[in-house]
């Protein structure tokens, strides 16, 4: 019984529907990620490299062949274009990643090097003040 108390503590923490929230959101952010590259990035810079889609750069490792049952067999190839393109993706998600856990740990640091508001002085030492500021009033 103790095992499934433990489990409702550990899913109403809020911890399951946190994780759950950002496996949504990055598969969410690598598909606005994967488009920027295909769509924005690639395109120019396949432009400035004379034309190239980096989507058609493969290496052939065996030309496409008819099986000796008239079956067409498709050709073996080895897509490093696509390749490049993960890359470009995985560094621009790894960069943002980086840039927000920074900001976040600079947040916290922020928050740490605030000065806290200087205790309250003792009641004794309040109740002196006031005899002084009284006999100060006296003379």
């Amino acid at each position: 019984m103790s095992l499934i108390k433990e489990f409702k503590e550990f899913a109403v923490k809020g911890n399951v529907v946190d994780l759950a929230v950002a496996v949504i959101i990055g598969g969410a952010f690598g598909k606005i990620v994967t488009s920027f590259v295909n769509d924005i990035v690639m395109p120019p810079i396949g432009m400035a490299l004379g034309g190239v889609d980096f989507k058609d750069l493969a290496l052939v490792l065996r030309d496409a062949y008819i099986s000796e049952g008239g079956e067409e067999m498709a050709p073996v190839l080895l897509s490093y274009g696509n390749f490049i393109q993960n890359v470009v993706d995985f560094t621009i998600i790894a960069f943002v990643i980086f840039m927000a856990i920074r900001a976040l740990n600079n947040m916290k640091k922020k928050k740490e090097e605030a000065p806290a508001a200087p205790p309250a002085p003792p009641k004794s030492e309040v109740l002196l003040e006031e005899i002084r500021d009284l006999l100060k009033k006296k003379d």
